[in-house]
């Protein structure tokens, strides 16, 4: 289901995203739909082109990502995220994600998270050529635990600034309850994070937080 109308986000936005990245592809516009379906079918179109080539050039980089954000619907922003992953890796594409959740608006920040998800994408060579060359893939370019560290830091990090209560279910709700799931250098953020969570007045926010305490014992 769409987000727009909770998040804040521009249907214009993801036009605007998905119309660069086709006109980067050199892939024939669609037709104008109706009822602001144009986005979506703008994306269906460039969705085989984006995985059957074996590299993507640079500058679409960026017209990817704020694409795969700027989608409201969780279902699709796969879409521009799997291609991107395969091209240019998955640390470069959790790094950018990161990036739009420490700087971006509440509204980039909700798309990051949906986006987010869809990096754990798992690769197979046979899926696109962009793989890496016959069937072999540098790993360097799937490393990312530094980065998925860098997330949850930057996740309790907004948790801590955010008034809106649904962006706060966003960065927390989905964050692991295991202490052991994070570097040493981030436990002193988490048991703030945990204290500012027992002491909330949102349910689930206080379950997030019993459950990690559960994990501890």
């Amino acid at each position: 289901m769409a987000e727009d109308e909770q998040s804040g986000m521009e249907p214009c936005s993801f036009l605007m995203w998905a119309t660069e990245v086709a006109r980067l592809l050199g892939v024939e516009d669609v037709a104008m739909e109706p009822d602001g379906r144009h986005a979506r079918h703008l994306a269906h179109t460039v969705r085989r082109p984006l995985l059957e080539r074996a590299g993507l050039p640079e500058e679409l980089f960026a017209p990817l990502m704020a694409a795969a954000v700027y989608d409201p619907d969780p279902s699709f922003c796969r879409w521009f995220v799997e291609p991107a992953v395969y091209a240019f890796g998955r640390r470069r594409v959790m790094a950018a994600l990161v990036d739009y959740l420490r700087t971006g608006t509440d509204a980039e920040r909700a798309g990051a998270v949906r986006a987010w998800y869809c990096a754990h994408v798992p690769l197979h060579a046979d899926r696109s050529p962009a793989y890496g060359p016959t069937g072999v893939r540098d790993p360097a370019l799937d490393e990312s635990q530094d980065i998925k560290d860098d997330w949850r830091e930057t996740s309790m990090r907004v948790f801590a600034e955010a008034t809106d209560l649904r962006m706060r279910h966003r960065v927390l709700l989905d964050l692991p309850t295991s202490r052991a799931a994070y570097p040493p250098r981030l436990h002193k953020l988490l048991e703030s994070t945990l204290a500012s969570a027992r002491a909330h007045s949102d349910p689930y926010i206080r379950r997030w937080a019993a459950a990690a305490d559960h994990d501890a014992v």
